[in-house]
């Protein structure tokens, strides 16, 4: 029998979570969209040893889970961290950074390889001679980019960027590995008091259903908006 009280009040204690795992999100796009369109350009241009770099990089990152991810940034790095500091006779808290940095740091990665590739299908999307024409006619390679492929690749782009942002909400959850009090933590904390976690189980599936379908939502305005084109040339 579930406690209604309980699942009442736990909502609430879940949704105050929201504002962190939105900001990690945030946080981890605007790092990522500049940084993995950068990559996927690089790739598609098949830059020398760049691109293998970022090849094997995006290799990397979508070749393992995302908890060993955040086991390795949040639990090695600090000790490696630590024992060079110790080694060169710095004093610095290194155990005591706030773990909302490790957070940025872990989801920035892990989605700048995921929209790399996103951009560079939609990049592969876009006729190449456009770029040439562009450039034929005085405009420079970024003007070009700016005013006439990125538009493009955007449309093409948008629906596997809004996968990829509701996917990185989601993922959020892996926070409570970092001790990071977002959603999940919150709601379990508050479970274990009296071990509640079917309830609090269902607070954090709706909470991020709530989150997930308004950033759908979202997405599916500015497409619209986007491919407004569309239908009025038609």
């Amino acid at each position: 029998m579930l406690d209604y009280n309980f699942l009442m009040d736990t909502f609430f204690i879940a949704l105050a979570g929201a504002p962190t795992a939105m900001l990690v999100t945030t946080v981890a796009l605007l790092i990522a969209i500049p940084a993995g369109f950068a990559l996927a350009l690089t790739r598609t241009n098949r830059v020398p040893i760049f691109n293998q770099l970022a090849q094997l990089y995006i290799s990397f990152v979508r070749g393992t889970p995302m908890i060993v991810q955040i086991f390795i940034i949040y639990n090695s790095v600090p000790t490696l961290v630590a024992a060079i500091l110790t080694e060169a006779n710095i004093d610095m808290a290194v155990y005591d950074v706030n773990p909302i940095w490790y957070a940025f740091i872990v989801f920035s990665l892990n989605s700048i390889a995921t929209l790399a590739e996103v951009f560079r299908s939609a990049l592969s999307s876009v006729c190449k001679s456009q770029l040439e024409a562009a450039q034929s006619v005085g405009l420079t390679k970024i003007q070009a980019y700016r005013e006439i492929m990125i538009p493009q690749l955007l449309v093409v782009a948008l629906p596997n960027i809004c996968t990829v942002t509701t996917n990185l909400i989601k993922g959020t959850s892996l926070g409570y590995a970092m001790s990071l009090k977002e959603i999940t933590l919150r709601a379990k904390v508050a479970a274990n008091v009296g071990y509640n976690y079917v309830e609090a189980y269902i607070d954090i599936f709706l909470v991020y259903l709530i989150l997930c379908s308004l950033v759908e939502y979202g997405f599916k305005l500015y497409e619209n908006r986007l491919t407004a084109y569309k239908y009025t040339n038609a």
